[in-house]
């Protein structure tokens, strides 16, 4: 019956878009697709957001974690990832680029709309017609002259703070309740985990300590319900203007924790800085590997003739970093690895010296601070016949350190 009504809306899509004049070309035949939609009926429309909507349900269910359609780069499949792997979807239709043109368009409102063709590209959240709770984070983007689509799957149940398995001086780092200031990162590659680990923090103080968060995020992914905390939840693009406006409109608010979705260029760096200096506890991320390279990523960002004054700033407020990996484990699965530097007072004076080179042996003593490279997890991962020591050392930023630890 689901095939019959997928075939029965490819028909409908391609009574709409076969007579695009094929002159056309990309931003103009993307608005062409949209003065189509707005002479459509509000039920032909969900009708149609209910159809990409029936893939997205379907994600729960082979338990994949995005969902991509859409441009040159899919030919025109469904693809999922699912435990890591993309790959298509061995039961997907086959689409024209009209089609999902068609089929991605009809997903944006139109403030969204008028951003995807002023930038080639937007981030969002967005909820299923059927179960506002289900939702996904999306980018849309320009693919060859076409729309081309990722959406993952937000998981809205919140890791236990203990499955994080940190060392509890670690955990009186990120909680408000032991320190009311100070910068925490939590960093990875795509795909790392690094909003689950975030949002488990989060949860940790909403459950432990009275006070009032300030989420700033593009695009918001998890809703966190108030229970010691007053939430705000404020999407860029939607409900404030930039990160600059929410990070500067936050410190009016009368705020104790700020969460700063990601730490993406010079400007969110400083603002992050200055929220910081100003007695906040503020978290955030970034796509980086390790705590060293976070370091460096965060000076290596500003301009030149700025970094000795961000580099001093930086040593006085930082507090903690985890620099987290997904690997792959023995039964199939994927398990959380990671990295944790603590701000001590040598980490401080390594950071303030240029002397960076230097953390990574601090890493390597800090045992009794809760500090351990990538590496040393990697290898307790090894020894606990959770992941094999060939992924060990696939997944290691230091190869040759891993292979020693592991003899």
């Amino acid at each position: 019956m689901a095939i019959e009504v997928r075939e029965n809306i490819k028909e409908r899509i391609k009574s709409y878009v076969e007579d695009i004049p094929d002159e056309l070309r990309g931003i103009d035949r993307v608005q062409y697709i949209l003065n189509i939609l707005y002479e459509m009926s509000s039920e032909e429309r969900r009708a149609f957001r209910l159809h990409v909507e029936n893939y997205l349900d379907l994600m729960q269910k082979i338990e994949a974690s995005d969902i991509d359609l859409g441009g040159d780069g899919c030919v025109g499949k469904i693809w999922y990832r699912i435990h890591g792997t993309k790959k298509p979807w061995e039961k997907s239709p086959h689409y024209t680029f009209d089609e999902t043109n068609f089929l991605i368009v009809n997903l944006l409102s139109d403030q969204q709309m008028d951003y995807l063709l002023a930038k080639k590209s937007v981030d969002l959240s967005y909820a299923l017609s059927t179960d506002r709770h289900r939702r996904y984070r999306a980018t849309i983007y320009f693919d060859m002259d076409n729309l081309g689509m990722n959406m993952r799957q937000i998981n809205n149940e919140i890791r236990p703070f203990k499955g994080l398995n940190l060392h509890p001086e670690v955990a009186k780092h990120l909680s408000l309740k032991y320190l009311k200031y100070g910068l925490t990162l939590v960093t990875g590659i795509t795909g790392s985990g690094k909003s689950t680990t975030l949002d488990t923090i989060i949860d940790a103080n909403n459950r432990s300590v009275n006070g009032h968060v300030v989420i700033i995020a593009s695009p918001i992914e998890l809703v966190h319900k108030p229970q010691r905390c007053i939430i705000r939840h404020r999407e860029v693009g939607t409900d404030v203007s930039s990160f600059r406006d929410g990070i500067v409109q936050a410190m009016r608010q009368d705020p104790d924790i700020v969460v700063i979705g990601e730490l993406r260029d010079d400007e969110a760096i400083r603002n992050a800085l200055e929220v910081t200096d100003s007695g906040h506890k503020v978290f955030s991320t970034l796509h980086t590997a390790s705590a060293m390279e976070s370091i460096d990523r965060i000076i290596g960002e500003t301009k030149l003739e700025e970094q000795e004054r961000v580099r001093i700033r930086l040593a006085d407020v930082l507090t903690c970093v985890i620099s987290q990996k997904l690997v792959n484990t023995l039964e199939g699965t994927r398990v959380l690895a990671k990295e944790v530097l603590i701000a001590t007072p040598p980490v401080r004076a390594a950071i303030r010296n240029d002397n960076v080179s230097e953390i990574y042996q601090m890493l390597n003593e800090g045992g009794q601070y809760g500090m351990h490279t990538l590496e040393q997890d990697l290898t307790r991962l090894v020894r606990q016949r959770i992941i094999s020591p060939e992924e060990a050392i696939n997944q290691a930023n230091n190869k040759t350190r891993i292979k020693q630890l592991l003899k």
